[in-house]
């Protein structure tokens, strides 16, 4: 087995330190080497493709992607090649089509029914689902809106109609409806008709969709997010949006307070996640978790019992980072060389089978 591992990044973004790669990268390079592996960073571009696939599989037994795919012009080319690379040996994490299926918008929709997302969620891929069904789910109070692609609350939308009580199963498309992002917290005022056309935007391109969800207004105790590393919970972030009005975003950019927790602090919250991995593999394809990803509850009530309920707002499996907790990059590396330790057994390719 080669004991090497090649680290994907994309060039550009504001998540790049001084020397241009993700100030969480080297430290997992650092962590690798002081187990008896080499590491190393390749800025993935289209016009090096084949350059950068040749050279991976002469070196490396995996990748790691740390790309987000809004710092490339188009992911097709950079899923085309990790997709050839796991189907020539190289272990991928994580595997391009699970880094799809985790952090699609509608991984949500997918887990409805669950313990983890109500039933009243709904994704749309053309412009007709969109006008046709959210003026119905508007009826019913207030919604969000997200789309598949952004980052830092960009393209989140929480709409609520001006004059609510005047719509019973069907709010008109000349209702005006007070916009607000999760970007920056700002707000706007449009008819429907005029926010619907605003969001074809969203739809347009091969991974265009929307996520409908009903607006949990406890978001603003809020929201939790859980660091995995595959199926461990190693660290949970508490982010509180601001305390000014109409606030709902929980980025730092828009004003929001971290607070980072330890697993052990949140215990009903931890056993939930553990009971539903099955259930959430199933149901998004049946692939190996992702090294690292997050997922993002928010508080809500159950109407029957009156006690909480952790809802799933998000999925994120592309990049996450972890630059506060830059330790972390010693759990990574021992979960690398453990799953390529197993991989090895059953991989006629690699060590175990030589003869």
């Amino acid at each position: 087995m080669k004991k090497h591992v090649v680290i994907f990044e994309a060039r550009g973004g504001t998540d790049k330190g001084e020397y241009g790669f993700r100030r969480d990268s080297k430290p997992i390079i650092d962590s690798l080497q002081e187990r008896g592996w080499t590491a190393e960073i390749i800025f993935y571009t289209d016009e090096n493709r084949g350059e950068i696939y040749r050279h991976t599989i002469k070196k490396a037994s995996a990748y790691i992607s740390r790309v987000n795919p809004g710092n490339l012009p188009s992911e097709v080319g950079y899923f085309q090649m990790l997709r050839e690379l796991v189907r020539n040996g190289v272990e991928g994490l994580p595997h391009p089509d699970a880094m799809t299926a985790y952090g699609a918008k509608n991984a949500v929709e997918k887990l409805k029914g669950t313990a983890l997302v109500p039933s009243d969620v709904y994704t749309y891929y053309d412009f007709d689902a969109l006008k046709e069904n959210f003026p119905k789910t508007l009826s019913k109070g207030v919604r969000v809106l997200k789309q598949n692609r952004g980052s830092a609350g960009e393209g989140i939308w929480r709409v609520e109609v001006k004059e609510p009580g005047k719509y019973k199963s069907k709010v008109a498309l000349d209702a005006k409806v007070k916009l607000t992002e999760a970007k920056d917290n700002h707000t706007e005022e449009k008819t429907l008709q005029e926010f619907l056309e605003f969001c074809i935007q969203y739809l347009d391109g091969e991974n265009g969709m929307l996520l409908d969800m009903p607006f949990l207004e406890r978001i603003t105790e809020g929201e939790i997010r859980v660091l995995m590393l595959r199926d461990k919970i190693v660290n949970i972030v508490h982010k509180k949006p601001a305390e000014t009005p109409d606030a709902f975003s929980a980025t730092l950019f828009s004003g929001a307070k971290y607070r980072y927790d330890k697993p052990e602090q949140w215990p009903e919250l931890g056993n939930i996640i553990k009971k539903s991995i099955a259930v959430l593999r199933q149901r998004l394809g049946n692939y190996d978790l992702p090294l690292i990803w997050t997922a993002d509850f928010i508080l809500d009530t159950d109407e029957k019992t009156g006690e909480d309920k952790y809802v799933l707002g998000e999925i994120n499996a592309s990049c996450v980072g972890f630059t506060t907790h830059l330790e972390l990059s010693d759990n990574i590396a021992d979960e690398v060389l453990s799953l390529m330790d197993a991989e090895s057994v059953v991989n006629d390719k690699w060590g175990a089978f030589e003869r």
